[in-house]
Formats: C-alpha cells, sequence, structure tokens
C-alpha cells in the first residue's frame, strides 16, 4: 500500500513549528528585557511544545528531510540554550561578577550536547536498546530543570533559592548533566499498556490541573521528578548491558526477566533446606547436609539409635522412595515459607 500523498504546503507544516519554537524562544528573551518572567516561562513552555510537535508531524506526513533535522537543532539551540542562559542571566546573574561567564557555559554546552546528538544519530547503535535512551539530558528537560530556582521565586518569592550563587552553580550543574554521558530515558520509545490507558489518563488530568492552579509549582515538581529518574535510568542501562537475554523483548517481558534474575540470586544465597522442620524430617536435612545426598546412607544415619530418633526402615528401594519424599516435601515447604 503506498503512503498518502499529501500537498507541498501540508508538508512544510513541520518546518513551520520549528520556526515557531524559534520564535518562541527568542520572545522569552525579549519579555525578560520588559522583566515579565512569568511570560519568559509560558514562551519557554511554548517552544518545548512545538519541539515535541514537530518532528512526530514530520514522520505523519512523511515530510522528514534533513534541512527540518538542522532546523530544529538551530531552534533547539536558540529556544532552549541562549534562551534559558540569557533569561537567567537577566533575573538573577546580572549583577554578579561570574554571571555572564555562567551564561556562556551553558550555551556551550547545549550546542555541545546537540552536536553529539546529531553524529550519534548517523553512527551504529553499540546495543539493540540504544534507541530506548539520550545520551546526557536532552535540550527541552534541560531548558526545563534550569528554571527551577525561577518557579520557586514567581511562586514562593524571593528567598535563598534566588541567590546568585545558588542560581549560577544551579545552571552550572544542569550544564553539565547536559553533557554528560548519563543514559536519561528516551519518551519517544515509552509504550503504555492498555490496562494503564485509564490511570494514566487521571494522572495527566491531575498534572493539567496543578499546572492551572499552581503553574510554577508544578513546573518545578515536574522538573525535579525528571531529574530524581536519571539514577534509575542509568540503573537501567547497566542492567541491561548485564543481560543480553534481555535484548529485543518488549518491557514487559523484561520485568519478568528481572524477577527471575532477583528469585535466583535469593535462592543461591539461601540455604537449600530449611533448620527448622519437626520430627524425621528434621534428622533428615541434617543428614543431608552433613554426608550427602546418598538416600541409603542418610537413613541409616538418622535412624542410629544414638541421634534420639525412631529407627527408620533399612537401607533399599523402600527407603530410598522415603528419603526422596522427605526432600521432596523439604523443599514444596520452603517454597511456601518463602
Amino acid at each position: 500500500m503506498s503512503a498518502p500523498h499529501y500537498p507541498a504546503g501540508v508538508r512544510l507544516l513541520p518546518n513551520a513549528v520549528t520556526v515557531l519554537a524559534l520564535c518562541s524562544g527568542l520572545s522569552a528573551v525579549y519579555f525578560a528585557l520588559g522583566g515579565r518572567f512569568e511570560l519568559c516561562v509560558a514562551a519557554v513552555g511554548a517552544a518545548a511544545l512545538c519541539d515535541a510537535l514537530d518532528g512526530r508531524l514530520a514522520r505523519l506526513l512523511d515530510a522528514t528531510t534533513r534541512i527540518g533535522a538542522e532546523l530544529d537543532s538551530l531552534a533547539d539551540l536558540v529556544s532552549f540554550g541562549v534562551a534559558p542562559a540569557l533569561v537567567i542571566y537577566i533575573w538573577a546573574l546580572e549583577g554578579s561578577q561570574f554571571g555572564w561567564i555562567v551564561a556562556l557555559v551553558f550555551a556551550v554546552c547545549m550546542m555541545l550536547r546537540l552536536a553529539r546528538f546529531n553524529t550519534l544519530l548517523d553512527e551504529e547503535d553499540e546495543f539493540p536498546f540504544t534507541r530506548e535512551f539520550f545520551v546526557g539530558v536532552p535540550a527541552p528537560a534541560a531548558a526545563l530543570s534550569a528554571g527551577i530556582p525561577l518557579y520557586a521565586t514567581l511562586h514562593f518569592g524571593p528567598g535563598w533559592w534566588s541567590a546568585p550563587i545558588l542560581v549560577g552553580v544551579w545552571a552550572l550543574v544542569v550544564a553539565s548533566l547536559m553533557v554528560s554521558r548519563f543514559p536519561t530515558l528516551s519518551f519517544k520509545s515509552v509504550r503504555v499498556s492498555p490496562n494503564y490507558i485509564a490511570p494514566l489518563l487521571v494522572l495527566v488530568a491531575i498534572a493539567a490541573a496543578v499546572l492551572i492552579t499552581v503553574p510554577f509549582l508544578g513546573l518545578a515538581i515536574v522538573a525535579l521528578a525528571y531529574l530524581c529518574s536519571v539514577p534509575y535510568t542509568v540503573h537501567r542501562h547497566h542492567w541491561l548491558t548485564q543481560h543480553p537475554e534481555a535484548w529485543g523483548v518488549p518491557v514487559r517481558e523484561r520485568r519478568a526477566i528481572a524477577r527471575a534474575a532477583r528469585s535466583a540470586r535469593r535462592l543461591g544465597l539461601r540455604s537449600p533446606l530449611r533448620h527448622r522442620v519437626a520430627g524425621r524430617a528434621s534428622a533428615v536435612a541434617r543428614a543431608v547436609r552433613r554426608f550427602g545426598d546418598d538416600p541409603a546412607g542418610v537413613m541409616q544415619r538418622a535412624a542410629r539409635p544414638g541421634n534420639g530418633r525412631v529407627p527408620g526402615p533399612g537401607p533399599g528401594p523402600a527407603a530410598s522412595s522415603q528419603s526422596a519424599r522427605n526432600r521432596l516435601r523439604l523443599g514444596l515447604r520452603r517454597a511456601r515459607r518463602r
């Protein structure tokens, strides 16, 4: 079945959305010069929304082009690198000695992060699951995280979170996360199970209500939640590199593999038999641990009068089957007690 043919004007829609993202980022600088920092946050948020839409529109309309990819990178550099750096400088760092250095470092780190992203697109993936992760914090998330002190100030008013030293250090921390090698989650690869669609829609409604009533506090919570997910993403990436059997399988099956691996580790650390078992099974358990798995020898030693137990049947097929049944009962009891 051939792909649908769209008019040329419709195929230019993704590039138009990219241009809107660039204009939104530059508008944030314009609002910062006028001291309207609430509008700065709204402009950067609109740029992030446009950035999320342009790529999906290009794939939907089959309008992916090389110039579109380059435009997207340039728009991201301006909207999420230059604009947040200038907004933070105008808001809190203009009177400090190191303020302009922080702004330059943030913008340069954004440029390096986008350049590395573009080069990784042409390289072969080291692992099959590499597409599920970004290398470093992506550009929109970095711009969102860098504004946490500004969100707190707009919601609570000035405080220790608006001190120039803390704002500058926080901007440098976010800049270092952009150029780091930490794997971060790519939401493009997230697949939601049909069983979780309804709870997810409820969470979306709650998030929308929070953003409408207390928008700046909601943005700060979202940014902090994203940063707190980075250690888990690093752990998940490391686990996948150590378990080739989980490559190329759905996430639901990966969870089953992880649970099986944890159960195997617990089984290897625990004693194969429980100590606290009653009657003859206790003697059989001690004899198995001491003398091995020979059924006849186990039953002979367990039946000696000196051990305080009632003598059992002598060696033979009946003793062997009795020992096997005892061990089987011990194993079943152990599985129930876990």
